[in-house]
């Protein structure tokens, strides 16, 4: 065991090797004692804890990485040390989870333990739930088989359509692999189950789109609103973490806004051209909160649905078909028309891919802002000409 020690942070786990045997491979952590990291041969790295509970040595499972940081299962690990110190038994628990949790229980606890502490989409969550998975509230998490899950995929897709029922499938399969973590045996229901082919979705605002576009914005009555949309726009960022802009993560001698995480779980840091440090230093100027886009009727403090002002406006400008996020994939789109290659409209967009990310990671933030600049003055010079 101690040939295997090691310092349990994020950097030396990704370098671990799967191992080739056959067999699982086992790292200790070189300061808390039990705390360990199962590879198993299809590179999948689970933290345990190896205790003696009720005199007898276990290796009790707390979570795979990279769901779970290394701070979370010391954590995990100093609170079943407790619990154990106390008496508990986490093998029963495990019982008690196979034996009398039912879905609707599951996704509270997946939904609190997991999705509002790691996620910043979490209410996605909660609402495809909503939408079309309270249907297995009642049922035993135990006893649902992949054939009950493969007829509510296709009852959501005829019912809401293939994009719906796919995105709840994958929350579905999220939300039992936490569970599997959590001490339930047996297979995710979910694995193997094919999503529906989806089509790409291509749309973005058109050359003979963009003077009515911004005529329209211009338009808008809701300063608040008006600002939300450009900033959407002139970052490229998605939806949620523009409504939920913090002024303190703005920058503005480095002309950059640190996202502190984005869809993917991770930071990113948002290159602010000319136009959108403009729109920021006013909202700055004239703060009330914290929030850049600060709201008095919603629960979070922000801005939470723009969708009827983005309807107005859209109908204002003459334009269909076009929604919120399609901004996002205009920016990039105006980037590659003003000549940026695809690993710099990656950046800027924070996409994250596995071949990308070497080359991502060597590139500074001058040509990629220089890049979206390029694409804000190429958009703003089509209206001119147009005018």
């Amino acid at each position: 065991m101690s040939k295997n020690k090691i310092n349990l942070n994020a950097s030396n786990i990704k370098k671990l090797p799967s191992p080739t045997d056959g067999k699982r491979t086992y790292y200790y952590d070189n300061k808390l004692p039990g705390l360990g990291i199962m590879i198993f041969p299809t590179g999948t790295k689970t933290f345990f804890l190896y205790k003696r509970v009720d005199g007898k040595p276990d290796k009790i499972k707390l979570g795979r990485f990279p769901d779970m940081h290394p701070e979370q299962a010391f954590n995990a690990a100093y609170k079943l040390m407790n619990d154990i110190s106390d008496g508990v038994n986490p093998n029963q628990q495990k019982k008690n989870l196979r034996a009398e949790m039912i879905f609707e229980d599951l996704f509270t606890k997946y939904l609190n333990e997991h999705a509002k502490v790691r996620k910043s989409s979490w209410k996605e969550d909660l609402g495809y739930y909503n939408r079309h998975l309270t249907s297995l509230n009642s049922k035993k998490i135990s006893d649902l088989q992949r054939s009950d899950i493969e007829r509510l995929h296709n009852r959501i897709k005829d019912d809401k359509g293939i994009y719906a029922a796919n995105r709840s499938l994958a929350l579905l399969s999220k939300i039992y692999s936490k569970a599997i973590d959590w001490g339930l045996e047996g297979s995710n229901p979910c694995r193997g189950i094919k999503k529906f082919k989806e089509k790409s979705r291509e749309r973005f605002i058109q050359g003979d789109e963009i003077t009515r576009f911004f005529e329209s914005l211009n338009n808008e009555p809701s300063e608040t609103f008006k600002d939300f949309f450009y900033l959407s726009l002139l970052t490229g960022a998605r939806r949620n973490n523009v409504q939920a802009m913090h002024c303190s993560d703005i920058n503005f001698n480095r002309a950059e806004w640190l996202v502190e995480e984005t869809k993917n779980g991770e930071p990113q840091t948002i290159p602010l051209i000319p136009q959108a440090i403009i729109i920021l230093k006013e909202r700055y100027d004239n703060k009330i909160s914290d929030w850049v886009f600060p709201s008095a009727t919603s629960k979070s403090g922000h801005i939470e649905e723009p969708k009827k002002v983005w309807k107005n406006l859209l109908e204002r400008a003459g334009i269909k078909d076009l929604r919120i996020h399609d901004l996002r994939r205009t920016l990039g789109s105006w980037q590659a028309a003003t000549g940026a290659n695809s690993y710099i409209i990656g950046k800027s967009l924070g996409h994250k891919t596995q071949q990308a990310t070497a080359i991502y990671a060597r590139l500074n933030m001058d040509p990629v802002r220089e890049s979206v600049a390029r694409a804000a003055d190429a958009m703003f010079a089509a209206v001119d000409k147009k005018s």
